[in-house]
Protein backbone atom coordinates (compact mmCIF):
# COMPACT_ATOMS: atom_id res chain seq x y z
CA UNK A 1 0.00 0.00 0.00
CA UNK A 2 1.45 3.05 -1.15
CA UNK A 3 1.84 5.54 2.20
CA UNK A 4 1.43 9.23 1.61
CA UNK A 5 2.51 10.26 4.76
CA UNK A 6 2.63 7.97 7.52
CA UNK A 7 2.83 8.68 11.14
CA UNK A 8 5.60 8.98 13.52
CA UNK A 9 4.01 6.41 15.94
CA UNK A 10 7.23 6.01 17.46
CA UNK A 11 7.63 8.71 19.23
CA UNK A 12 5.37 11.46 21.19
CA UNK A 13 4.29 14.34 18.83
CA UNK A 14 3.78 17.64 21.24
CA UNK A 15 0.67 19.19 21.00
CA UNK A 16 -0.08 23.18 21.24
CA UNK A 17 1.19 23.95 17.31
CA UNK A 18 0.34 22.14 14.09
CA UNK A 19 2.17 18.67 12.95
CA UNK A 20 4.85 18.75 10.12
CA UNK A 21 1.79 17.22 8.06
CA UNK A 22 -1.37 16.35 9.52
CA UNK A 23 -2.45 12.80 8.20
CA UNK A 24 -5.83 13.47 6.73
CA UNK A 25 -8.63 10.51 7.04
CA UNK A 26 -11.84 10.58 4.95
CA UNK A 27 -14.13 7.89 6.77
CA UNK A 28 -16.29 6.00 4.04
CA UNK A 29 -17.34 4.26 6.59
CA UNK A 30 -20.90 2.75 5.04
CA UNK A 31 -21.70 5.74 3.50
CA UNK A 32 -21.21 3.91 0.07
CA UNK A 33 -24.34 2.47 0.78
CA UNK A 34 -23.26 -1.09 -0.20
CA UNK A 35 -22.52 0.42 -3.84
CA UNK A 36 -19.35 -0.13 -5.05
CA UNK A 37 -19.19 2.24 -8.01
CA UNK A 38 -20.03 4.42 -4.27
CA UNK A 39 -17.25 3.25 -2.85
CA UNK A 40 -14.82 4.08 -5.77
CA UNK A 41 -16.26 7.83 -5.87
CA UNK A 42 -15.85 8.39 -2.52
CA UNK A 43 -12.04 7.15 -2.82
CA UNK A 44 -11.57 9.06 -5.87
CA UNK A 45 -13.27 12.42 -4.12
CA UNK A 46 -10.75 11.99 -1.24
CA UNK A 47 -7.51 11.36 -3.34
CA UNK A 48 -8.80 14.10 -5.92
CA UNK A 49 -8.31 16.96 -3.13
CA UNK A 50 -5.42 15.23 -1.31
CA UNK A 51 -6.31 13.35 1.67
CA UNK A 52 -4.03 11.09 2.99
CA UNK A 53 -6.33 7.86 3.58
CA UNK A 54 -9.82 6.81 3.13
CA UNK A 55 -11.26 4.59 5.86
CA UNK A 56 -13.98 1.62 5.67
CA UNK A 57 -15.90 -0.54 8.20
CA UNK A 58 -16.04 -4.43 8.55
CA UNK A 59 -18.25 -6.16 10.53
CA UNK A 60 -19.71 -9.80 10.67
CA UNK A 61 -23.37 -9.02 11.14
CA UNK A 62 -24.20 -12.27 13.28
CA UNK A 63 -21.29 -11.54 15.45
CA UNK A 64 -21.83 -8.34 16.30
CA UNK A 65 -25.39 -7.20 16.33
CA UNK A 66 -28.12 -10.04 18.59
CA UNK A 67 -30.67 -11.74 16.82
CA UNK A 68 -33.22 -10.01 18.43
CA UNK A 69 -31.68 -6.78 17.12
CA UNK A 70 -31.42 -8.07 13.59
CA UNK A 71 -35.10 -9.04 13.56
CA UNK A 72 -36.70 -5.98 14.63
CA UNK A 73 -38.22 -3.74 12.37
CA UNK A 74 -36.22 -0.88 10.37
CA UNK A 75 -37.79 0.90 7.19
CA UNK A 76 -34.32 0.97 4.64
CA UNK A 77 -33.93 0.90 0.31
CA UNK A 78 -33.20 -2.88 1.45
CA UNK A 79 -36.21 -3.81 3.30
CA UNK A 80 -37.74 -3.65 6.56
CA UNK A 81 -35.63 -5.06 9.01
CA UNK A 82 -32.67 -4.21 11.02
CA UNK A 83 -30.71 -7.41 9.26
CA UNK A 84 -31.45 -6.66 5.77
CA UNK A 85 -30.00 -3.05 6.16
CA UNK A 86 -26.64 -4.15 8.12
CA UNK A 87 -25.91 -6.91 5.13
CA UNK A 88 -26.82 -4.52 2.15
CA UNK A 89 -24.17 -2.26 3.67
CA UNK A 90 -21.66 -4.68 4.22
CA UNK A 91 -19.08 -5.60 1.63
CA UNK A 92 -17.23 -8.71 1.11
CA UNK A 93 -13.74 -10.31 -0.29
CA UNK A 94 -14.99 -8.82 -4.35
CA UNK A 95 -15.77 -5.65 -3.15
CA UNK A 96 -12.60 -5.02 -1.17
CA UNK A 97 -10.16 -6.43 -3.68
CA UNK A 98 -11.06 -3.98 -5.54
CA UNK A 99 -11.26 -1.26 -2.66
CA UNK A 100 -7.55 -2.27 -2.41
CA UNK A 101 -6.88 -2.42 -6.27
CA UNK A 102 -8.80 1.46 -6.98
CA UNK A 103 -6.82 2.84 -3.97
CA UNK A 104 -3.20 1.88 -5.41
CA UNK A 105 -4.15 3.21 -8.57
CA UNK A 106 -4.86 6.59 -7.00
CA UNK A 107 -2.15 6.17 -4.78
CA UNK A 108 -3.95 6.97 -1.54
CA UNK A 109 -4.08 4.75 1.85
CA UNK A 110 -6.66 2.55 2.97
CA UNK A 111 -7.46 0.88 6.01
CA UNK A 112 -10.97 -0.12 8.02
CA UNK A 113 -12.13 -0.48 11.37
CA UNK A 114 -13.03 -4.36 12.36
CA UNK A 115 -15.93 -4.79 14.51
CA UNK A 116 -15.15 -8.51 15.54
CA UNK A 117 -12.25 -10.81 15.16
CA UNK A 118 -13.28 -12.55 12.35
CA UNK A 119 -13.72 -9.36 10.61
CA UNK A 120 -10.25 -8.12 11.34
CA UNK A 121 -8.40 -11.51 10.26
CA UNK A 122 -9.87 -10.99 6.59
CA UNK A 123 -8.51 -7.51 6.76
CA UNK A 124 -5.65 -8.51 7.30
CA UNK A 125 -4.98 -9.97 4.29
CA UNK A 126 -4.95 -6.17 2.42
CA UNK A 127 -1.86 -5.86 4.98
CA UNK A 128 -3.42 -2.48 5.64
CA UNK A 129 -1.38 0.27 7.04
CA UNK A 130 -2.81 1.24 10.00
CA UNK A 131 -5.74 -0.38 12.14
CA UNK A 132 -8.57 1.56 13.39
CA UNK A 133 -10.34 0.40 17.16
CA UNK A 134 -13.83 2.39 16.99
CA UNK A 135 -15.29 4.01 19.94
CA UNK A 136 -17.63 1.43 20.31
CA UNK A 137 -14.87 -1.03 20.68
CA UNK A 138 -12.64 0.46 22.98
CA UNK A 139 -13.89 -1.38 25.97
CA UNK A 140 -13.50 -4.76 23.56
CA UNK A 141 -10.52 -6.58 25.12
CA UNK A 142 -10.35 -9.54 23.46
CA UNK A 143 -10.45 -7.38 20.10
CA UNK A 144 -7.86 -4.84 21.32
CA UNK A 145 -5.56 -7.42 22.07
CA UNK A 146 -5.96 -9.84 18.60
CA UNK A 147 -5.32 -6.10 16.95
CA UNK A 148 -2.46 -5.17 19.20
CA UNK A 149 -0.96 -8.69 18.70
CA UNK A 150 -0.48 -7.14 14.85
CA UNK A 151 2.04 -4.82 15.64
CA UNK A 152 0.39 -2.66 13.09
CA UNK A 153 -0.04 0.95 13.45
CA UNK A 154 -3.77 1.44 14.96
CA UNK A 155 -5.96 4.53 15.66
CA UNK A 156 -7.71 4.22 18.24
CA UNK A 157 -10.68 6.18 19.05
CA UNK A 158 -11.86 7.62 22.94
CA UNK A 159 -15.52 8.35 22.52
CA UNK A 160 -18.02 7.13 24.76
CA UNK A 161 -15.33 6.09 27.22
CA UNK A 162 -14.02 7.35 30.35
CA UNK A 163 -10.29 7.86 31.49
CA UNK A 164 -10.20 4.16 32.85
CA UNK A 165 -11.41 3.19 29.42
CA UNK A 166 -8.63 4.43 27.73
CA UNK A 167 -6.18 3.63 30.17
CA UNK A 168 -6.93 0.09 29.98
CA UNK A 169 -6.72 0.40 26.30
CA UNK A 170 -3.46 2.15 26.09
CA UNK A 171 -1.87 -0.85 28.62
CA UNK A 172 -3.25 -3.27 25.92
CA UNK A 173 -1.23 -1.40 22.60
CA UNK A 174 1.94 -0.53 25.08
CA UNK A 175 1.77 -4.18 26.73
CA UNK A 176 2.48 -5.73 22.81
CA UNK A 177 4.70 -2.76 21.81
CA UNK A 178 1.80 -2.07 19.26
CA UNK A 179 2.07 1.63 18.23
CA UNK A 180 -1.01 3.58 18.25
CA UNK A 181 -2.02 7.12 17.90
CA UNK A 182 -5.40 8.18 20.68
CA UNK A 183 -8.54 10.23 18.45
CA UNK A 184 -9.72 12.35 21.15
CA UNK A 185 -13.80 11.73 19.73
CA UNK A 186 -17.66 12.47 20.60
CA UNK A 187 -20.10 9.91 19.66
CA UNK A 188 -22.40 12.20 18.53
CA UNK A 189 -23.96 12.31 14.97
CA UNK A 190 -23.97 15.26 14.19
CA UNK A 191 -22.15 16.87 16.79
CA UNK A 192 -22.19 20.37 18.23
CA UNK A 193 -19.34 22.60 18.18
CA UNK A 194 -20.05 23.16 21.45
CA UNK A 195 -19.39 19.50 22.55
CA UNK A 196 -16.20 19.12 21.04
CA UNK A 197 -13.87 19.45 24.21
CA UNK A 198 -10.81 19.75 22.42
CA UNK A 199 -8.87 20.23 25.61
CA UNK A 200 -8.99 16.37 25.99
CA UNK A 201 -7.01 16.25 23.45
CA UNK A 202 -3.77 18.04 25.26
CA UNK A 203 -4.77 15.90 28.45
CA UNK A 204 -4.67 12.97 26.16
CA UNK A 205 -1.16 13.84 25.29
CA UNK A 206 -0.12 14.93 29.07
CA UNK A 207 -1.50 11.49 30.55
CA UNK A 208 -0.26 9.08 27.94
CA UNK A 209 2.80 10.85 26.06
CA UNK A 210 1.71 9.45 22.87
CA UNK A 211 0.15 10.70 19.34
CA UNK A 212 -3.01 12.47 19.58
CA UNK A 213 -5.69 13.08 16.59
CA UNK A 214 -9.21 14.31 16.08
CA UNK A 215 -12.13 11.58 14.68
CA UNK A 216 -15.04 14.27 14.23
CA UNK A 217 -18.47 14.32 13.70
CA UNK A 218 -19.23 17.72 13.41
CA UNK A 219 -21.28 19.48 10.37
CA UNK A 220 -18.69 22.14 9.42
CA UNK A 221 -15.03 22.56 9.88
CA UNK A 222 -14.24 24.62 12.95
CA UNK A 223 -13.50 22.03 15.34
CA UNK A 224 -11.23 19.83 12.90
CA UNK A 225 -9.33 23.08 12.05
CA UNK A 226 -8.59 24.02 15.67
CA UNK A 227 -7.68 20.50 16.73
CA UNK A 228 -4.86 20.69 14.09
CA UNK A 229 -3.69 23.74 14.91
CA UNK A 230 -3.31 22.31 18.33
CA UNK A 231 -0.77 19.64 17.17
CA UNK A 232 -3.51 16.43 16.04
CA UNK A 233 -1.49 14.24 14.03
CA UNK A 234 -4.20 12.48 12.29
CA UNK A 235 -7.71 14.09 11.45
CA UNK A 236 -10.66 11.93 10.49
CA UNK A 237 -13.73 13.34 8.82
CA UNK A 238 -16.70 11.06 6.92
CA UNK A 239 -17.28 12.01 3.91
CA UNK A 240 -20.26 11.78 1.48
CA UNK A 241 -21.25 11.92 -2.43
CA UNK A 242 -24.39 13.54 -1.04
CA UNK A 243 -25.43 14.51 2.76
CA UNK A 244 -28.89 14.06 1.81
CA UNK A 245 -28.53 10.26 0.82
CA UNK A 246 -29.48 7.86 2.83
CA UNK A 247 -27.63 6.30 6.36
CA UNK A 248 -27.42 7.36 9.71
CA UNK A 249 -23.50 8.85 9.07
CA UNK A 250 -24.57 10.56 6.02
CA UNK A 251 -25.58 14.36 7.98
CA UNK A 252 -21.93 14.67 9.59
CA UNK A 253 -20.49 14.01 6.64
CA UNK A 254 -18.56 16.45 4.42
CA UNK A 255 -19.34 16.32 0.67
CA UNK A 256 -16.49 17.37 -1.70
CA UNK A 257 -16.41 21.28 -1.07
CA UNK A 258 -16.07 20.52 2.36
CA UNK A 259 -13.26 17.88 1.74
CA UNK A 260 -11.42 20.45 -0.44
CA UNK A 261 -11.66 22.94 2.35
CA UNK A 262 -10.51 20.75 5.14
CA UNK A 263 -7.38 19.83 3.18
CA UNK A 264 -6.37 23.88 2.01
CA UNK A 265 -7.31 25.00 6.01
CA UNK A 266 -4.99 21.98 7.71
CA UNK A 267 -1.96 22.12 4.70
CA UNK A 268 -1.95 25.73 5.57
CA UNK A 269 -1.41 25.73 9.18
CA UNK A 270 2.16 24.94 10.05
CA UNK A 271 3.01 28.22 7.78
CA UNK A 272 0.25 30.04 9.43
CA UNK A 273 1.39 28.97 13.20
CA UNK A 274 4.81 30.03 11.92
CA UNK A 275 8.57 29.44 13.87
CA UNK A 276 7.00 31.36 17.00
CA UNK A 277 10.53 34.05 16.90
CA UNK A 278 9.62 37.66 17.12
CA UNK A 279 11.17 40.44 15.37
CA UNK A 280 10.91 43.05 12.20
CA UNK A 281 10.15 40.53 8.94
CA UNK A 282 11.92 41.80 5.78
CA UNK A 283 8.04 42.76 4.16
CA UNK A 284 7.68 45.00 7.47
CA UNK A 285 10.82 46.79 7.24
CA UNK A 286 10.08 49.09 4.62
CA UNK A 287 6.75 49.84 6.99
CA UNK A 288 8.80 50.13 9.89
CA UNK A 289 11.11 52.96 8.02
CA UNK A 290 8.53 54.65 6.87
CA UNK A 291 5.47 54.81 9.51
CA UNK A 292 8.15 55.34 12.67
CA UNK A 293 8.83 58.95 11.90
CA UNK A 294 9.35 59.63 15.13
CA UNK A 295 12.78 57.60 15.45
CA UNK A 296 15.76 60.07 16.35
CA UNK A 297 13.76 62.81 16.51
Amino acid sequence: MPGRAPINASSSVPLGRPAPRCYIIGEVGINHNGSLDNAKALIDLAADVGCDAVKFQKRTVDVVYSQELLDSPRESPWGTTQREQKEAVEFGRREFDEIDRHCRERGIDWFASAWDAESFDFLTAYQPPHHKIASAMLTHEALLARVADSGVHTFVSTGMSEWQDIERAVEVFRDRQCPFTLMHSVATYPMPDDQANLAVMLELGRRYDCPVGFSSHEVGLICSIAAAALGAVAVERHITLDRTMYGSDQAASLERRGVELLVRDIRALPKIMGHGEKGITEAEAPMAQKLRYFVGS
